[in-house]
């Protein structure tokens, strides 16, 4: 059988520490096995800069070419997805045979999860000069927050 321990002030806050530490590396790990998933055939995934502020999370995704009717955006408590169709459009000249091709085209997906508490109704998405802007800001998460019920008489009610 083992024995709790108490832990002292300074003891407590290590392991507050250690504990949200542990969280981070899980929800890296997370985050690492997500991104791993296979595209669907043809499909391709924009490069995407996420960056963190104290009261945002904000996501560049590099869409060059593709127009603002041709993007859409989904988000849930846990993650954004991205995904669209980029066309190749039609040039002024007659082209016989490319002699090389590196720009993708066709349908693109991209999944960014989510470690942060945002608020979904505030979030925004602007496309400019090929870099779609998407400013998810943040809410204080309350799980675990104890709240304080007004205890009253109950002869009074």
């Amino acid at each position: 059988m083992i024995k709790p321990v108490r832990a002292t002030g300074l003891e407590r806050l290590e392991l507050h520490q250690l504990r949200d530490r542990v969280g981070q590396l899980f929800a890296a790990l997370q985050e690492a096995t997500e991104a791993d998933e296979p595209l669907a055939s043809g499909a391709w995934a924009p490069p995407v800069d996420l960056c963190e502020s104290a009261d945002a999370i904000c996501v560049r995704v590099e869409l060059p070419g593709v127009e603002p009717d041709e993007i859409n955006v989904g988000l849930s408590n846990t993650r954004l997805r991205i995904w669209g169709q980029k066309h190749k459009r039609g040039t002024a000249e007659r082209i016989i045979s490319h002699l090389c091709s590196e720009r993708s085209f066709g349908s693109f997906s991209r999944v960014v999860p989510f470690r942060w508490t945002i608020s979904v109704k505030d979030a925004t998405a602007k496309l400019n000069n090929g870099i779609l802007l998407i400013r998810l800001p943040k809410i204080e998460d309350r799980r675990g927050a104890e709240y304080k019920i007004a205890v009253t008489d109950a002869e009074t009610d």
